[in-house]
Formats: structure tokens, sequence, C-alpha cells
């Protein structure tokens, strides 16, 4: 199977370099246009309006085929070691895939249903993208440590490792601030009340 992936290595880089491009452009059109603030905007807030919305939406979806395209490809590699060292069973390499690609739907939903337009299933997506994003990386690093070391180095599974718990931590004050803000509109002015649960 291996000797039929040669080349593939360049779809995380695309991967990585897509998604990049996706929000640096909705991000310089969005400001150029004076829809967000130049100063870190939440990211969908730069995905909202047209123009920006269109490019952003056409972008990430492309970004979610390519993160689901990449975590076949990890799937596919995973078997393939496992058939000489039976490093993990193959149901748990299995529903590692089945919960990326549910992140890479979700990812699908957050790029699809704008912000302000459907925020219930907005919210949603990202919710499905994120927390299917975090259990995803870290049952991958889980995965790297059981091959190593014939399949990785230590030093590859800590990183992993340190990079799920970074994103595990990360994910806790989202869901958090999230669950507490109603967003109905982008735009504030000074004075301005948030609207709280």
């Amino acid at each position: 199977m291996l000797c039929c992936m040669p080349g593939v290595a360049f779809v995380p880089a695309l991967l990585v370099s897509w998604s990049s491009a996706a929000f640096i452009i909705s991000y310089a059109i969005a400001v150029l246009a004076g829809h967000v603030e130049p100063l870190v905007p939440y990211i969908s807030d730069t995905g909202t309006k047209p123009p920006e919305s269109g490019v952003f939406g056409f972008m990430i979806n492309i970004s979610a085929l390519l993160g689901a395209i990449t975590m076949y490809i990890r799937y596919l590699l995973i078997e393939k070691q496992n058939e000489s060292s039976h490093f993990v069973r193959s149901s748990c390499n299995m529903v590692s895939l089945c919960i990326g690609l549910m992140g890479c739907t979700g990812m699908g939903i957050v790029a699809t249903f704008q912000e302000l337009a459907v925020p219930s299933v907005h919210d949603i997506g990202a919710l499905v993208a994120f927390g299917s994003g975090v259990l995803y990386i870290t049952l991958q690093s889980i995965i790297s440590y059981m091959s190593c070391p014939q399949w990785n180095t230590h030093f590859v599974c800590h990183i992993r490792m340190a990079i799920s718990v970074i994103s595990f931590i990360a994910f806790i004050p989202m869901i958090v601030f999230a669950s507490q803000i109603s967003t109905t509109k982008i735009d504030w002015t000074p004075g301005e009340k948030v609207k709280l649960y």
C-alpha cells in the first residue's frame, strides 16, 4: 500500500498552506471592507459578511476536504505499519478516522452556515469541528506512542501529545465562554452591553 502512496506528503502541507491562506485572505478582505477591527477578530467574524463570506466558505470547505484526505492517508499509513508490527487494533484506527471525519464535517458546517445567518447551526458545527479535532489528535498521539520506537521517535510522540494537551486546555474555556455569550451582531459601540444567558 505504501508503494502506492509516494508523494502524498504534499497533502498535509497543502492543507496547512490552504487553510492559512483562507484565514489570511478572508481577514484581509474583512478589514479592508471595514467589516471587522484589525486587531485579533473572531475567526468567524472574518467570514460573515459578503464578499469575504464567499471566499471564507469556499476556502474552508476545500480545507475540510484536504483535512479528510490527510486523515485517510494517515489511516492507510497506520494500517500498513500495523500489518508487520501489530501495535494497535484496526478498530481503534478506524474510530480515530471516523472522529476526524466528523471534525471535517463540522468544519464544512461552519464554512457553509455563517455566524450571524444561522448561529445555532454555526455553533454546533464549531463544537463538532473543535471537539472532534481535539479528540482526533489525542487518539493519534496515543497511537504514535503505541507505535514507538519502530515507527515514531519519542520526541515526535511528546510533541504530538503536547499539542493535544494544549488543544484540550484551549477547548475548555472556548466552551465555557461560548455558552455565556449570545452573538447577534459583529459591530459593537462603546458602552453597549453584551447579552448573557
